[in-house]
């Protein structure tokens, strides 16, 4: 795995990252249903069996999601390039590492978001999320 260097955002540089965040997030968002399922047929086959031993239909749903849980896996090693931490497979939450007053932050984005238009205290998570204020983030003027 490569090293990821630690970077804080601005919000211009948050929300130019978001045609390939949008992307990569869309992709998670489908690919995690998709797993679930695999995972769940791989259980229900899996449970028909009495006595040890793999069924067919157990075997190719276990394939299956190990094969999706590596695109998953890929997709979160992409956001990790690009510095930002994924948050969530339910709303498809994107925090961006900045700074505000001197202390760290994260600024939020959130998959049906056009934009980064919130930032919440590093452990304030969804819940502390507040708008950008102009006062301490002059580019959420525009």
């Amino acid at each position: 795995m490569t090293e990821v260097v630690v970077r804080q955002f601005t919000i211009e540089q948050a929300n130019a990252t978001l045609p390939l965040v949008r992307r990569i997030v869309s992709d998670l968002l489908q690919l995690h249903p998709r797993w679930r399922a695999a995972v769940t047929a791989f259980e229900v086959e899996q449970g028909a069996v009495s006595a040890g031993g793999e069924t067919e239909g157990a075997r190719l749903a276990r394939l299956e999601a190990g094969r999706l849980a590596g695109d998953i896996e890929a997709c979160l090693d992409e956001l990790e390039q690009i510095g930002c931490v994924f948050k969530g497979f339910d709303a498809g939450l994107v925090d961006f590492p900045s700074a505000l007053d001197g202390r760290d932050v994260y600024l939020c984005w959130q998959h049906d978001e056009p934009k980064v238009e919130h930032w919440h205290e590093i452990d304030g998570g969804f819940a502390g999320r507040q708008p950008l204020d102009p006062f301490h983030f002059p580019a959420a003027r525009s």
